[in-house]
């Protein structure tokens, strides 16, 4: 099986997963590498995976519909569409966004099933754009694969509580699943595994093999991946991105972990949003002092963050702003105390992530798993 690699979700990115090819970036020489490796598999037989896993993407309008035009999928996954999606900054509004995903269907082959989040009312409105067999997932009444008791997995011991993976049920199809992930939490996570079983039942897969086999799947880094931080602290590492409903679910998945000390957030500007912008981050902050009781906000946005705490409550004293994630890391690494739990995230251009490789143990966890830490991103 092959699939998307990074953020390769792009009409560059896609044909390159395609392919089994790597992004040149800028080297020319390597882009013509690409395309006499691309035009060989034309000409000569090969093995190509049974199974491809595309991620495809939206920066703007058109991209979507452009991909429709020549992706031809068996199954189509719609997972969320937020009030604020990320990436709206290119779009007047969010049903234009809703519209620009529903392409996907229309790469539906004749007998494809598309997958449905029944949580979210936007997504469930596209049910109407085909008559292919439809699976919906999620939380909520009516879902064919139904979550509940959700509640994340500790290992305690020594002066750390460390989270260790989460747990939930699933109802399908008559029979009651427990489920169990390792090495990941979050609500959010629960949401990713209902999806990935949607397409396996979508396909006659055995649900409990699929239990088995999700249950040490360890996740992409920096998507809430909780590391062993410096001083006894838990650090959770959630650098890959940030986008409203991405950060509110964060958030609310940070206040149900346990924690010894304090409980802060780091967070780095939510990028892309346009004429939304000033209102998120405010939204956003409104929340953070029911969950944390310090804030460190990285970036020129992160003002609208401290608003909106400080008007919910949270005294400027434990809030804590800077312009870019350097100097926010050589803060936290030392005003980090012994017991303290730590939610780090941000856009991909704040490079949240130069936190996280400051606040960590070097001796108890693989740094290579962190995100961005292949050359092209070192050099920026």
């Amino acid at each position: 099986m092959g699939k998307s690699e990074k953020s390769f979700n792009s009409e560059i990115g896609l044909p390159l997963t395609i392919l089994g090819l790597k992004n040149a970036w800028t080297d020319p020489l390597a882009w013509l590498v690409n395309i006499i490796k691309g035009a060989s598999l034309i000409i000569f037989p090969h093995k190509y995976p049974a199974w491809l896993v595309l991620e495809v993407g939206a920066d703007k309008p058109g991209d979507i519909l452009s991909v429709s035009k020549w992706l031809k999928s068996d199954v189509v996954v719609m997972t969320r569409i937020a009030e604020i999606p990320v990436h709206i900054e290119q779009f007047q509004n969010q049903k234009e966004v809703v519209k620009e995903k529903s392409h996907l269907i229309r790469t539906l082959k004749d007998g494809g099933i598309l997958v449905l989040n029944n949580d979210d009312p936007s997504i469930m409105k596209l049910r109407e754009k085909t008559d292919n067999r439809k699976i919906t997932f999620g939380f909520g009444k009516g879902s064919d694969l139904l979550a509940s008791n959700y509640h994340i997995v500790y290992e305690e011991g020594g002066d750390e509580i460390m989270p260790r993976g989460i747990a939930f049920k699933v109802d399908y199809d008559g029979g009651n699943f427990p489920v169990r992930l390792n090495g990941i939490f979050g609500k959010q996570n629960v949401y990713t595994a209902l999806a990935a079983f949607s397409v396996g039942v979508s396909q006659g897969l055995n649900f409990v093999k699929m239990i088995d086999v999700l249950r040490d799947h360890s996740g992409p880094p920096g998507r809430f991946k909780p590391l062993h931080g410096n001083k006894n602290t838990l650090v959770i590492d959630d650098t890959y991105n940030s986008s409203p409903v991405a950060l509110e679910m964060a958030l609310q998945s940070f206040k149900e972990i346990k924690s010894k000390g304090r409980k802060i957030a780091v967070l780095g500007d939510m990028l892309e949003l346009g004429s939304h912008t000033e209102g998120a981050h405010i939204n956003i902050g409104k929340i953070i002092p029911e969950i944390c009781d310090e804030l460190v906000t990285v970036g020129g946005k992160g003002k609208f963050f401290a608003d909106g705490a400080q008007s919910a409550g949270m005294s400027a004293l434990n809030i804590h702003e800077f312009k870019d994630s350097v100097s926010a890391a050589d803060f936290v690494a030392e005003y980090m105390k012994e017991g303290d739990s730590i939610l780090v995230k941000g856009s991909q251009g704040t490079r949240m992530e130069k936190v996280v490789e400051a606040i960590i143990s070097k001796e108890k966890n693989d740094t290579s798993h962190l995100v961005r830490q292949d050359r092209e991103w070192k050099r920026k």
